[in-house]
This record gives C-alpha cells, structure tokens and sequence, in this order.
C-alpha cells in the first residue's frame, strides 16, 4: 500500500514507497498497535453492550450442531432486519432443531415456514444444503471456511466466515455491510464498495485485525459495531469504543480545532502542529475518496463508506384476480378460492398465488388460456383496489379483481408443471403465500366487509349551550352584518 500519513516535519516525495514505522504508517493499513488496541477495545465494549439474540445463546458441545444454528441465522439475516429474524429463527429453530430434522422436510414446508420473510431462494437453499449434509456428508458440518463455502449452496465467503469463526473457532476474519462500513470510516476508505479490489482491500483489513483468541467474538463485534452505533445514516460517534482511531471522526476533531484556532488567535503564521495530517500522497490512490467527491465537512463520516447510486426499480402492473367458487348453502360448504404454484425458480420461486396476468392481457382471456375455462363461465369480475408491493428491484402494482365462477371446472392447468386448486380461507393461511398475496387478499376481505353506519351519538344540551346558542343568534357576527341585504 502506498498511501502514507506523515507527522509534521516529515518530507518525502509522492513517488517514493514508504518503509512502514512509529513515526509513518500506511494511511488506510492498522498499525500493529493499533490491531492490539482494536481488539482490546472492541472485545471489551462487545462483553457489556452486546445484545442478546437467541442465534448468540447457543452453546451446544457439538460444534456441528452450533454450525447449523449460525447458518441458519446468518442466511435469515441477509437482506433482512434483526427484529423480524427473532421470530422466525426461533419457530424454525423449534420445528427444524438438527439439519437431520430439516433434510427431512421438504419445499412446501419450508416455504410455509418462510413466508413472509422474502427472498424465499434462502430457504431453498438450507433445505438443499440440509439434504446435501446428510447425503454426501453423513450429517457432519463443512469445518473450515473454505469448505463450507465450496460445499453448501447459497453460502458465500461472509456466511462460511461467520460460520467457520463464530461455530468452529476459526481464525479467519469476515466482510458485511456493517463491517464495510466500520472498517472504511476507520481508514478513510472512500472507494467504491462495489468495486473488486476495494472488496479484497476490506477482506484484507478484516483477516489482519480478527483476534486468534476469539476470533467469533470479534467478528460479531465489529458487526455489532456497524449495526447500533456507526450506523448509515445517524452514527452515534461519541459512544463508539474505537473512534481515538478512527481517521473519519480525526478528521471532524481536525475542522473544529481550526475552526477555534481562526477565531480565538489574530492571523499569524503557526508552524507548530501536533495533530497528524491526514494526508495520502500517492496521487490517484484507488482507496481514497475520488477528486470529484472530496471530504465535505458537513457529512463528516458519513462521506464514508461511498456507494454507486442505485438504479430506479422497475414498475410492473399486474393484474390479480381473487376468483371464488360458489358454495353450496345446502351443505354450508365453505367458499373456496382459485390458486396456482409459481415456477420452481425466479421471484417468489415455489409460492402460491391468486391467479394474475400482466401487459394488456384480459383476466378472462388469461382464464381461458390458463385453466381452460370458458368466459361465460366467469361471473360478477368487478375491480376492488389496488396495491403496491415492493420488492428490492422492482415495485408491483397489483390491480385486484374479484369473479366467481358459475360451477365447479377443472383446474388443471394446459401447461406441464403447474399445479392449481381450490382452497377455503382457512386453507390460505396455512398455505405458502408471499406477503403481497396476502395483503391482496386483505383488500379482497374489505372489500367484502358490510359498510357500517357511522351512528354518532349526539350530545346532550345543557343550560349553558342552550344560552350561548341563543345569545349567538341574538347577536350576529360582523360578517352577518356586513353581508345582510
């Protein structure tokens, strides 16, 4: 690395490669004692402030069985919030407590028990990965890293770490966005995260700072770190255990030094200077913020860590119809309603859902094409609502419709692998459904919801109304007066 930051005094030209010492350490590189103070203060900090999640309680003596628990959370936690994981960790957890228990389900199940926590492929996966074990492994975990990412599908580098260190005690470090983030406001990393060499860059960083001892710990630190105090967008820097070396927040104490300076001392010329200037000079440094990009003082650390702007999602209307068949009151036989298992892969893979079309596709003729039915036979289609689901790459604008058909048809689909049936309500809810499906059948229940009067009681008039009553109408407002013909 040939970025450098210098004391004062210190003069060396831009071209040169710098020896590392005391005095002149690579600017975006820890020093060896800045690793013992990071771990040091890190560790401590984690002891007393960690919080206390059920995947963190986990003490079994058999690491392959601690290994599947973090594998789990760690695959429920990608792309999704702490405080929705609890829950459906802990009920997986429940029903699926060994990944023997697990290889033994199969997708409907899993897809059931993942519903409405999206980017339902990671399910998919740990029931893969589960029946992988067992088959070709005798039940036993991947140990290390590298096995673990090579051997078990949907796990990259950053879960085979977590896994590999928190489970297995592996010495290896670990890369996430709250480490990316933790990691380049620290050195002043102000490259695209996005970029191959810069990610190897934090990998590096990451493998150089993780404690031999307890290398799980630290690493779920650092992550700590990034998920409750150097947070995106309202970091909590006076709380933050490591931030006497963190060269962002130096930068801020730098501003408010001279910022003092200029005002309490008359303009003089001041050689003295005890702070460290932050400076890199190897010009077009691949880690330092771009020319066009420069620190700007008012984001202070939040000009780290820089990102590509993301591109607008995509916007889909996509018509669904809730489509009932008739009950017989006779026997008080439940209303039922038409459903359909979504492809095996792609969005939503394995989900059930109402029947929908898109483009400029009649609902009726997508029946007609779809089920075989005639259009006839489709009675009462009326609009009810709308609904905006949004996904991360693309927003769904379901228009929801409401038919019933005249008699009992058959479903079955004129294309191979597709799977329909009627099902009641109470069958919806244990069926595998996306969140979107479930809201549109929520507009659907409203709709068919009684309007209820709005009754409001009136209140009873006292003396005193009755007096203010009529004293206000004895006495006319000026606007009465001005406006009386």
């Amino acid at each position: 690395m040939l970025c450098r930051t210098l004391k004062a005094g210190n003069k060396v030209k831009k071209s040169e490669s710098l020896p590392i010492t005391n005095n002149l350490i690579s600017m975006h590189q820890f020093s060896e004692e800045e690793v013992k103070r990071l771990k040091m203060s890190l560790l401590s900090w984690y002891d007393l402030n960690k919080r206390n999640l059920p995947w963190r309680k986990i003490s079994s003596e058999n690491p392959h069985q601690r290994a599947y628990a973090v594998w789990v959370s760690e695959i429920m936690l990608q792309q999704t919030q702490v405080v929705t994981v609890i829950d459906y960790y802990n009920k997986w957890m429940k029903k699926w407590p060994t990944v023997q228990d697990l290889a033994a389900s199969n997708i409907e199940e899993v897809n059931k028990a993942w519903s409405g926590l999206g980017y339902y492929s990671r399910g998919r996966r740990l029931l893969e990965g589960a029946q992988k074990v067992v088959k070709e492994m005798s039940g036993q975990m991947p140990n290390t890293a590298v096995e673990l990412e090579k051997k078990l599908p949907g796990v990259g580098r950053y879960t085979a770490g977590a896994i590999a260190s928190i489970a297995l005690g592996e010495v290896t470090g670990l890369v996430d966005g709250n480490v990316v983030r933790v990691l380049s406001r620290l050195r002043m990393i102000g490259a695209l995260t996005t970029q191959p060499d810069v990610m190897e860059t934090f990998w590096s960083l990451a493998n150089q700072i993780v404690d031999s001892v307890r290398p799980g710990d630290f690493n779920q630190s650092l992550m700590e770190l990034g998920a409750v105090v150097c947070t995106p967008k309202t970091p909590s820097c006076g709380q933050c255990p490591v931030k006497n070396m963190c060269r962002a927040y130096s930068m801020i104490e730098r501003s408010k030094e001279r910022s003092t300076k200029k005002v309490c001392k008359p303009p003089s010329i001041d050689t003295r200077n005890d702070l460290i200037d932050i400076e890199c000079l190897i010009p077009d440094c691949n880690l330092c913020l771009p020319s066009d990009q420069p620190w700007d003082k008012e984001l202070g650390v939040l000009n780290f860590p820089r990102k590509p702007k993301k591109a607008a999602p995509k916007k889909e209307e996509i018509n669904v119809l809730i489509l009932t068949l008739a009950s017989n009151q006779d026997i008080k036989e439940e209303t039922r309603f038409l459903i359909h298992q979504r492809p095996a892969k792609g969005l939503l893979a394995g989900l059930w859902e109402f029947p929908t079309s898109t483009g400029n596709i009649k609902m009726a003729e997508a029946l007609s094409r779809q089920y075989g039915f005639h259009e006839d036979s489709v009675r009462c289609l009326r609009s009810i609502g709308e609904i905006t689901h949004i996904f991360s790459h693309v927003h769904h604008l379901y228009k929801i419709w409401a038919a019933s058909l005249a008699k009992d048809q058959n479903v079955l689909s004129r294309e191979d692998n597709f799977l329909s049936k009627w099902l009641t309500e109470s069958q919806l809810k244990e069926t595998a459904m996306s969140t979107g499906m479930r809201k549109v059948f929520k507009v659907y229940k409203d709709s068919c919801e009684p309007q209820k009067p709005n009754f409001k009681r009136k209140r009873e008039t006292t003396i005193e109304d009755a007096t203010t009553t009529s004293l206000k109408r004895i006495q006319p407002s000026i606007s009465d007066f001005l406006t009386r013909k």
